[in-house]
């Protein structure tokens, strides 16, 4: 049996939850529906991380983040969001995914998950993009010890480690498992680090010049292999011992997803999907982007801090059509 809604809303992240709060404010019926747990991305973000952002930056709804520290850490996150879902009375459906959303009839989309069907007259999809890594497309990939996602720095501890990036994400996996005892070397693209959080970047470069983390840059990771790897630096190919492989090469929103809605990329790398930045419609009538999803591969683009205002902008014009 199908349920009918104004909006429904895939994804139960902080950009989410703010479009349902908005909803709710306007007095829209709504439903969150979200693959994963409550705000799943910030919950597989690694154990210790600490956001670059200030916490009345990451707030939604009008609710205070009251933050022990100026910069909240993952847990603190947590809190807050679970927080405002309760608070706030949130409409949420949980582990539970989007499969199919398709137009029907005059003004309604039938939207299809692994448990139920909704119509719903408006569609927002805030899906942000960490669910898929971007790949190394080398030999060795596929092997157990290579790694997208990092959670905790201990299970590296005496391991030799190899840790793919140069900006914040393989900053932060260089000194925390260094300082649990791991070997670290990094393998970096570019030839030096990139964008990296200001009280971090020092640290970084002073273990790199006192030679107590080892980083190849201008190079790039080659082949995998159970024992050691293989990197081509501009001096020719380095083949070290190694443990394990941290590849923090970021990631990318569903485009296959999203193409399967209706919503036209570009043809280009970027995959920058078509949206009105005024009201964030797609070229597909009365469905929505909000989050980072509107950055297409420029995943640094959108963050929670300055991508909350598309909820407000989505109702908005929801309401001026009614």
């Amino acid at each position: 049996m199908s349920h009918t809604y104004d909006i429904l809303i895939v994804g139960g992240g902080p950009i989410g939850l703010a479009c349902g709060l908005e909803a709710k404010k306007a007095g829209l019926s709504y439903l969150i529906v979200e693959k994963g747990c409550l705000v799943n991305s910030l919950f597989h973000y690694p154990l210790h991380m600490t956001f670059f952002s200030t916490a009345d930056r990451l707030e939604i709804g009008g609710y205070p983040f009251p933050a022990i520290h100026p910069k909240p850490n993952r847990m603190e996150a947590l809190e807050y969001y679970r927080r405002v879902a309760d608070v706030g009375q949130l409409q949420i459906k949980l582990f539970e995914e989007v499969e199919s959303i398709v137009p029907e009839g005059e003004g309604f989309y039938h939207i299809t998950t692994n448990k139920e069907t909704y119509l719903a007259r408006h569609v927002v999809l805030a899906t942000g993009f960490y669910d898929i890594p971007n790949m190394l497309g080398i030999k060795g990939e596929e092997l157990p010890k290579v790694k997208h996602y990092y959670y905790d720095p201990h299970f590296y501890y005496k391991q030799k480690l190899v840790v793919v990036g140069g900006n914040n994400s393989a900053a932060d996996v260089a000194l925390e498992t260094w300082r649990r005892g791991a070997e670290v070397s990094m393998v970096i693209r570019e030839p030096e680090l990139g964008s990296i959080k200001y009280w971090v970047k020092p640290d970084l470069q002073h273990r790199i010049d006192e030679g107590a983390i080892k980083a190849y840059f201008q190079s790039s990771l080659a082949e995998v292999r159970e024992q050691e790897v293989d990197i081509q630096t501009p001096e020719g190919l380095v083949i070290i011992p190694n443990d394990y492989v941290m590849a923090m090469t970021g990631y990318r929103p569903n485009f296959a997803f999203l193409e399967k809605a209706g919503v036209q990329l570009s043809q280009d790398m970027k995959r920058y999907p078509t949206y009105n930045p005024e009201t964030m419609e797609t070229n597909m009538p009365r469905l929505y982007l909000a989050g980072v999803v509107c950055g297409g591969m420029d995943t640094h683009v959108w963050f929670i801090e300055n991508s909350r205002e598309h909820a407000v902008k989505i109702v908005r014009h929801i309401g001026q059509q009614r």
